[in-house]
């Protein structure tokens, strides 16, 4: 089964469903009109209940206004020519006084007068009453009832009520398109960004975020996602590096495997001579298994594993430990080596033992023969402790140092690797270890004398 078979083969989740969906512009557009149906009928509502009490005080007023001149009239009447002169006054006035009704009664509750039919309906709530009394000479008094038309005026509040609602329809209204229209142009620059977002892909990831105009809300977005651009930028360039370099390095031994093997196979060969052709092949296949386990390694730390911290351990015990391990090298090279410092902490004993075999066989690597090696450990502060190596010979350029942690990168491409070989992932290791204890690598090179090391986190 192929790589694709085994992909075709893993069981898919059912996928959640993905939410709706829904429009800025109408979403703000409908809130902001709810919002002003409110805020407009709560303020045109009040203009109606206030339209609403002038009527009924300029209803009161009409009526009092009218009882008055009726009380007047009727006592003046009574007194003049009794009820048949009340009653021809009376008269008189109703036709005077139109949208009015008047009646009146005697003392013992019999009716004195009525105005003929009335021109409105009397009974209605668009017709209001008020009672009036009219005092005459014999100490008895007049009863009478003034009723007044105020259907008009109810009319004009009907119309006046419509108008209100209508300019709270045709406010929400306005306010809502009008706010939608603004929303869309205010989130032009949101369909600008999606735009210049889609067009980014991987011939183009050089291509970044802008406005012609720059937005004070969408800045700090557009600065974090060319960011995040640049960080991926970067990661594809190193990916794309990483991948050339795996091919590179795998392309050598893998020749050779080829190459031998052809020989092997090219006429019948002797015991001995296929012994060592295997010999060699097996150095080489060791070759590769050594860069795909540095690799895995390297992959799982850039996914961010932490190391097991155990019991704080001193580290000149593991220095010392690491540099018996490297005794027959150090011999051949006629190499010393010197430790300095102490510092008891907390750490993965064998991710930091990897780190110093790196570093130290980094150093004998280079170092001139003779000359002396130098680890120095140095606590930097209550909670970090630093580690150099230090060896003496040929220098780093500078422009070369930032580069010296990079997966398969080598300072002196001269160097034959026949004579030293390694695969260029050992820096990267102990990079990758540092960062594993929160810590980082650093490197200098200056006078003849190169120092790499790296710090940890005593906690």
């Amino acid at each position: 089964m192929n790589a694709a078979d085994t992909f075709n083969a893993v069981p898919t989740a059912q996928a959640e469903p993905t939410p709706c969906a829904y429009s800025i512009g109408r979403r703000l557009s409908l809130l902001l009109a709810i919002q002003t149906v409110i805020g407009l009928g709560v303020l045109l509502a009040i203009i109606y209940g206030a339209t609403t009490m002038l009527f009924n005080a300029k209803h009161e007023e009409e009526l009092r206004s009218n009882t008055a001149v009726l009380v007047d009239v009727v006592r003046e009447a009574h007194a003049q020519g009794g009820e048949a002169e009340v009653k021809a006054k009376l008269a008189w006035i109703s036709e005077r006084r139109p949208g009015t009704f008047v009646q009146m009664t005697r003392a013992d509750g019999s009716e004195l007068y009525r105005d003929a039919a009335p021109t409105f309906d009397i009974t209605q709530q668009t017709s209001r009453a008020m009672d009036f009394s009219v005092p005459i000479a014999n100490g008895s008094a007049l009863a009478g009832k003034v009723v007044l038309d105020c259907s008009q005026d109810a009319k004009t509040a009907k119309r006046m009520a419509l108008l209100l609602i209508g300019s709270v329809i045709a406010g929400a209204a306005l306010v809502g398109w009008g706010t939608f229209w603004r929303v869309r142009c205010s989130l032009r620059p949101l369909l600008d960004l999606a735009a210049q977002t889609k067009a980014i892909d991987a011939r183009r990831l050089g291509q970044r975020l802008s406005l012609a105009e720059p937005v004070e809300e969408l800045q700090p977005l557009i600065d974090q996602f060319n960011g995040l651009m640049n960080r991926v930028e970067r990661t594809y360039v190193q990916l794309e590096g990483f991948n050339a370099d795996v091919a590179h390095e795998l392309r050598t031994p893998l020749a050779n495997l080829i190459g031998q093997t052809e020989v092997a196979l090219s006429r019948e060969r002797g015991v001995a001579e296929l012994e060592e052709t295997l010999h060699s092949n097996l150095e080489e296949l060791h070759r590769m298994a050594a860069i795909v386990n540095d690799m895995l390694f390297l992959a799982q730390a850039d996914r961010g594993v932490k190391a097991r911290r155990a019991e704080p351990v001193s580290m000149a015990q593991l220095v010392r430990q690491v540099v018996e391990f490297h005794e027959a090298p150090l011999e051949d090279q006629q190499l010393h080596v010197t430790i300095e410092g102490d510092a008891d902490v907390s750490l993965d004993e064998p991710l930091i033992k990897r780190a110093l075999s790196n570093l130290l066989g980094n150093a004998i690597r280079y170092a001139e023969k003779g000359s002396n090696v130098g680890v120095r450990i140095v606590r930097e502060s209550s909670d970090s402790v630093r580690l150099w190596v230090e060896n003496v010979g040929p220098a780093i350029e500078p422009e070369h140092l930032p580069r010296l942690f990079d997966r398969f990168f080598r300072a002196d491409t001269s160097r034959c690797e026949l004579e030293k070989p390694h695969h260029g992932l050992g820096l990267s290791i102990v990079a990758a270890i540092a960062r594993m204890h929160d810590g980082f690598p650093a490197a200098e090179s200056s006078n003849g004398t190169t120092r790499v090391g790296f710090s940890v986190q005593a906690s």
